[in-house]
């Protein structure tokens, strides 16, 4: 399949079951909100490492927060409910109790929730330790808010975060004819997805080089380089799936609250891909997969490209 003369391969992304949750983080100011998301959404493009995957999904106007302030919406992923709830905790701990002026909520409503539930991540349930008996609760309704004495005034935190059934792991790969053209198009990429809800790109400005495959020759080394789209193996790894037009192949990982939001994600970032085209230096798309054996969600790219080629139509 051609768009635009950029080739969309025959192929499929492979994600997987995760569980996840939406915080929103309110302020005194915006940039404050923003310094507490962006210290909470730190070291977590990976599960592998990280112990979860976040990113700051959304700038909240003060309407659109529980506490009438500027707000910044943010997704954790983990593989697990405790690991989320662990990951909750710890990051709401320390990057968002110690930020100046900052309150923190649940952002997932479970009546209007189209992911399915999991269990709570305690948020104040376990922070109320840190007020040393001066803490106080306050009951709104059936949802139990906590009241944390700081130094500058009170650091505000629901009970608990709802949390649910996600997906994580949707990809694209984008070959190009250079740096600069794959750097342009993972861009424009991202910049769409992020245009979407309940999705996030967690890894640095929402694009990864390190792509890799499952195993290695070292047998202490789970993952290894995916050698079949480096672009200096070519002609030297067997595996390899570039000519030797591709200079440079950037991947984009969505993690999302539901199976349709990363496909919504991944549609857009192919359409925004495709608009740029061949004479952008955007010769082929791809995706990483495992044959299917890693995850029961499989993202076909032609499926999706034919959604990008009946709006173009």
């Amino acid at each position: 399949m051609q768009i635009n003369d950029t080739v969309i391969d025959d192929t499929f992304a492979e994600a997987f079951p995760m569980k996840a949750t939406r915080l929103v983080i309110t302020a005194h100011t915006p940039a404050w909100a923003q310094h507490a998301a962006q210290s909470l959404t730190g070291f977590a493009t990976s599960v592998i490492g990280c112990g979860c995957e976040a990113g700051i999904e959304r700038v909240l106007t003060a309407d659109e927060t529980p506490d009438g302030r500027p707000g910044i919406a943010v997704l954790m992923f983990a593989v697990s409910t405790k690991e989320l709830a662990k990951q909750v905790e710890r990051r709401v701990g320390q990057c968002v109790l110690t930020c100046p002026t900052t309150a923190v909520y649940s952002g997932i409503d479970p009546a209007t929730s189209r992911a399915p539930l999991s269990d709570n991540a305690p948020i104040g349930r376990s922070l109320r330790f840190f007020g040393d008996g001066w803490q106080i609760s306050k009951m709104i309704g059936e949802t139990r808010y906590w009241r944390v004495p700081v130094m500058d005034g009170e650091f505000v935190c629901q009970e608990s975060a709802v949390t649910v059934k996600a997906v994580g792991g949707g990809n694209l790969l984008f070959l190009a004819r250079d740096t600069d053209s794959a750097l342009h198009v993972a861009e424009t990429a991202v910049a769409a997805m992020r245009r979407l809800p309940n999705v996030i790109a967690p890894f640095p400005g929402g694009v990864v080089r390190s792509g890799s495959k499952v195993g290695s020759k070292y047998a202490a080394v789970p993952a290894s380089t995916n050698d079949a789209f480096c672009p200096t193996l070519i002609g030297l790894s067997r595996k390899s799936e570039l000519d030797a037009d591709v200079g440079c192949v950037l991947e984009i990982v969505i993690d999302g609250l539901t199976d349709s939001d990363v496909g919504a994600a991944m549609t857009a970032g192919i359409a925004a891909a495709v608009e740029l085209g061949r004479a952008a230096g955007v010769l082929r798309i791809s995706a990483g997969n495992y044959g299917g054996k890693l995850g029961p969600y499989h993202f076909h790219l032609h499926r999706l490209a034919a959604d990008v080629t009946g709006r173009r139509a």
